[in-house]
C-alpha cells in the first residue's frame, strides 16, 4: 500500500530543496559577481603603475558603480515580487465578481426572458436622453425616453416590446443613445450590461467573460450591481 503522508512529505521536501537550491544559486550569482569584481579591483591595484598610481576617485568610482548594480537587482527583484502579488490580489478581486451583473462600455442589449437591461454614462447633466433599441437588420424595435439625467451612470430596463407594443423574440440587440442640454448634443458613453461567469489569468491581466463578451478587463467595468 502506498503511504499517502510519506508522498506527501516527500513532495513537500522536495520543493523544498528546489526552492532552497534556487534560493542559493541567486545567492551565489551575486556573490560570485562581487567577489569577481574585488578580484579584479585588487589585480588592478597591484599592478598600477607606481608612477601613475590609481586616483582614489576612479576606485570610489568603481566601487558606487558595483553597489548600484546590486542595488537595481535587488530592487528589480522586490518589484517582481510586489507585480506577482498585485497580480493574485487581482485575480482574488475579480473572482468575487462572479455571478455579479455589471455595466462594461458596450452597445449590445440581451433580451431574456423578456427583459433587456442597459446603462449609459454622462459626462455632464442632460435634459433628455433617448434610447433607441434596434434588430439583427438594424431596424428600430423600440425608443424609450429616460428624460432628464444627472452626470454619472444611469441605468435602463427594456420589457421586451416593440413600438406596438408586441412582445419580441429574446436574442441580441443593439442600442443608441441620444442626449441633449438646452438642445445641445451632449456626449454619451453606452454601457452594456451583463453577468459576469468566469475569470481568467492571461499575459495582458485579469480578463472576465461578461454574458456573451470576453476578455473585459477590470478598467473596462463601470459599474458592479
Amino acid at each position: 500500500m502506498v503511504n499517502a503522508t510519506q508522498d506527501t512529505n516527500s513532495a513537500a521536501a522536495l520543493f523544498a530543496s528546489l526552492s532552497a537550491g534556487s534560493s542559493a544559486t541567486k545567492t551565489s550569482t551575486a556573490a560570485e559577481t562581487q567577489d569577481r569584481f574585488l578580484k579584479l579591483l585588487v589585480t588592478q591595484m597591484k599592478n598600477q603603475d607606481p608612477l601613475n598610481p590609481m586616483d582614489n576617485a576612479q576606485v570610489t568610482s568603481q566601487m558606487a558603480q558595483l553597489s548600484t548594480v546590486t542595488g537595481i537587482d535587488k530592487l528589480n527583484a522586490t518589484l517582481q515580487a510586489l507585480s506577482d502579488s498585485m497580480v493574485g490580489n487581482q485575480s482574488l478581486q475579480a473572482a468575487s465578481m462572479i455571478g455579479h451583473g455589471v455595466l462594461v462600455d458596450g452597445k449590445g442589449v440581451d433580451l431574456t426572458g423578456g427583459m433587456g437591461f442597459g446603462g449609459i454614462e454622462l459626462a455632464q447633466s442632460v435634459d433628455r436622453a433617448k434610447v433607441s433599441i434596434y434588430d439583427k437588420a438594424g431596424a428600430l424595435v423600440r425608443s424609450i425616453d429616460l428624460g432628464a439625467q444627472p452626470a454619472g451612470i444611469a441605468k435602463w430596463a427594456w420589457d421586451g416590446k416593440d413600438s406596438a407594443g408586441n412582445a419580441v423574440a429574446d436574442g441580441n440587440y443593439t442600442f443608441a443613445v441620444d442626449a441633449t442640454q438646452s438642445g445641445k448634443s451632449v456626449a454619451v458613453t453606452p454601457l452594456q450590461f451583463g453577468m459576469v461567469s468566469s475569470v481568467t489569468q492571461g499575459k495582458q491581466g485579469v480578463a472576465l467573460s461578461v454574458g456573451n463578451l470576453e476578455g473585459i478587463t477590470l478598467s473596462q467595468v463601470r459599474q458592479i450591481l
